[in-house]
């Protein structure tokens, strides 16, 4: 996108239906700034490990970037996770990402940056389904109809998904107790839109999802459960711009079952049960005003939001040998007020020249935290937190040159901030082995950063860019290996570390060869350092967890509607580390996945897919145990494609 002062990356709805990818997750990571935690896909991964980060910041199961449908904040309201499989890629129109510091407009979430999710245009009647089935017993089935009467326009979408899934635990150390990691997910979304007037739009959504989870034993489990939904209106006039109003809710529970294994992994037992049950209502208004001059012509928006979200982690454990001191049941939770308002001044000098400047104040409290345990010998302890509020200015500048016609010019320089969830603030979780504990005292984490790039068009279809940035990420909230376990047996501990520096490159070629062929290659570098952690000098200099320092990408698609459509993909993903103190290595890897279709009559597509083709194995995670990302995954089925 030529017309914008921040480095903006699109996946349009052709690249959407073409990708070979099964999950909207790895959809979005066929950006190679763009990752979700650890290695693998929602297909298997734990709801709360389904986190998304933008050039490398600091990745975490809780997502440092804001995801938005159609300007709704879908991060999970208690964790911050992104629950990808809630939404159906048949609604999708396009996908944007800006990676970089959006909390000069949009607050808390948006520290790394925003991936806006655009749904589809409802231009009259439609139906669209896909239909397919493939090995690890993987069956999909999706649909969306739509259609319009007079002024009134409304789409109804479902998914169903469930597969098998694979043997997560490298061979060498997988036990009796080691099976497949099957899943499956329902979800049906709605939206109506109406044109009262000419200026007068309404709109209102719903969705309802649910998403089973097994992590490869038969008491690792995960379960969530969710309702949505939101409502707006826009307000277009000439004389004073736009206005718009949204509101939204949403209610859910997310259900954990972790396990105790034995050596040798030769038997499990129940270790814990989680249920957390959450719900969130939050409301925004924006005014974007007509154009005005001075020097230049000027577009000011201006707007406000506020936020209330509650959420509780009841816990009940079971110890294997009990003693009167030993935990049963641990409830902690909380309430978070939140709420912000800016200002956006764009101004264009002139055509080749313009200037972007944007200034958010954001307030949130944390109220009502609480937690109460109670023993084996009956006692019970309750632990009443502190009421804590905090504030931040976010501003954020930027601009964009374009000398020649051919060549743009983008800079930007900015501030932004996450408060902590109340997951980080009272949850704890066990990956594996790994018990982490939550930490009521955490601070928000606040970024300075910086990005600075250019945009090159040739006749031949050739587009370049290249884009160099530079963070400073001052107390990242991270998982801290402590010297000594807690009391609960806790080895690890949320903790804000200090300071660190992620700076790198982004990269990318697209390039139109014929009317058929297409062609993109992309790169990102990071380098992702901690350069501060008081307390623990030992992660001066480490890199990030979960930080690859390379990132590669290379498709080409071939298009032609007569005959055929194919794509090929090359994702290279370079090492890694599961673990702050840099013990645990990932070696890097490659992976190459292809799609075709062809037109049997009608609208009707036939089409294959097959991910991880040549099934290179490698390591997806170390958290006491080695897990494994996907191996070859294969479907084949049949597509109907109406309206666009």
């Amino acid at each position: 996108m030529r017309d914008v002062p921040a480095t903006t990356m699109v996946i349009p709805r052709e690249e959407i239906e073409r990708s070979p990818t099964l999950t909207q997750d790895a959809l979005v990571r066929t950006l190679p700034s763009a990752a979700t935690f650890r290695r693998t896909p929602s297909l298997v991964s734990d709801p709360t490990a389904q986190g998304i980060n933008l050039r490398g910041l600091a990745p975490s199961g809780v997502a440092r970037s804001l995801v938005l449908l159609d300007g709704i904040p879908v991060n999970d309201p208690f964790g911050g996770w992104v629950f990808w499989r809630s939404l159906p890629r048949l609604g999708l129109g396009r996908i944007e990402v800006v990676p970089s510091g959006g909390s000069a407009l949009y607050g808390s979430a948006a520290l790394g940056g925003v991936v806006q999710l655009i749904s589809r245009p409802i231009p009259g009647p439609s139906l669209d389904a896909d239909i397919a089935y493939g090995n690890l017993d993987t069956g999909l089935f999706a649909a969306r109809g739509a259609d319009t009467w007079g002024p009134i326009r409304a789409a109804l979408e479902t998914e169903l998904l469930t597969s098998d899934g694979y043997p997560l635990v490298v061979a060498s150390q997988r036990g009796p107790i080691d099976t497949t990691t099957p899943s499956n997910h329902a979800v049906i979304n709605g939206r109506v839109e109406a044109d009262v007037s000419d200026s007068l739009l309404l709109s209102a959504r719903a969705s309802l999802f649910r998403e089973n989870q097994n992590g490869g034993t038969r008491s690792t489990t995960a379960r969530v459960e969710q309702a949505h939904f939101g409502a707006g209106v826009r307000l277009r006039t000439e004389a004073r711009g736009t206005f718009s109003l949204d509101v939204f809710g949403r209610v859910q529970r997310f259900e954990q079952q972790r396990a105790r294994v034995a050596p040798g992994r030769a038997g499990e037992s129940r270790a814990a049960l989680q249920d957390v049950p959450a719900d969130d209502q939050g409301v925004s208004g924006v005014w974007t005003g007509p154009t005005w001059p001075g020097g230049g012509t000027h577009v000011l928006t201006a707007g406000l939001d506020a936020r209330r979200v509650a959420g509780t982690s009841e816990e009940r454990l079971f110890p294997p040998e009990p003693t009167p001191d030993s935990t049963l049941l641990r409830t902690a939770g909380g309430n978070q007020l939140s709420g912000g308002l800016f200002l956006q001044d764009l101004y264009t000098v002139s055509p080749a020249l313009e200037l972007s400047a944007a200034l958010r104040l954001d307030l949130w409290r944390n109220t009502q935290g609480e937690q109460t345990v109670e023993r084996a010998s009956g006692d019970v302890e309750t632990t009443a937190f502190d009421d804590r509020t905090e504030q931040q200015l976010s501003p954020r500048l930027g601009l964009r040159l374009r000398p020649l016609e051919w060549l743009t010019l983008r800079a930007s320089g900015y501030r932004a901030f996450r408060a902590p969830t109340l997951n980080e603030l009272y949850r704890p979780f066990q990956v594996g082995t790994i018990l982490t504990a939550a930490n009521a005292a955490l601070r928000a984490e606040r970024l300075w950063g910086a990005e600075a790039g250019l945009e090159a068009e040739s006749s031949q279809g050739l587009t370049a860019r290249v884009t160099g940035f530079w963070n400073v990420l001052d107390d990242p909230i991270t998982n801290v290996t402590l010297a000594e376990p807690l009391p609960d047996g806790a080895t690890r501990q949320r903790q804000n570390l200090g300071q660190a520096r992620v700076r790198g490159v982004e990269t990318s070629l697209d390039w139109r060869l014929s009317r058929q062929w297409t062609a993109l290659l992309a790169y990102t570098f990071v380098d992702p350092t901690v350069t501060l952690a008081p307390g623990q000098p030992e992660l001066v200099g480490k890199q990030l967890a979960q930080d690859p320092r390379h990132r590669g990408t290379a498709i080409v698609t071939f298009d032609e509607p007569s005959l055929f459509t194919a794509t090929v993909q090359l994702r290279v993903t370079g090492p890694q580390y599961e673990d702050d103190l840099n013990e645990r290595g990932m070696g890097g890897y490659a992976l190459v996945d292809v799609a075709a279709s062809r037109r049997l009559f009608w609208k009707v597509d036939v089409f294959a897919a097959v991910e991880n083709l040549f099934g290179r194995e490698y390591l997806a995670g170390r958290a006491g145990v080695d897990t494994l990302g996907p191996p070859l995954t294969a479907r084949v089925g049949l597509r109907l494609r109406g309206a666009p």
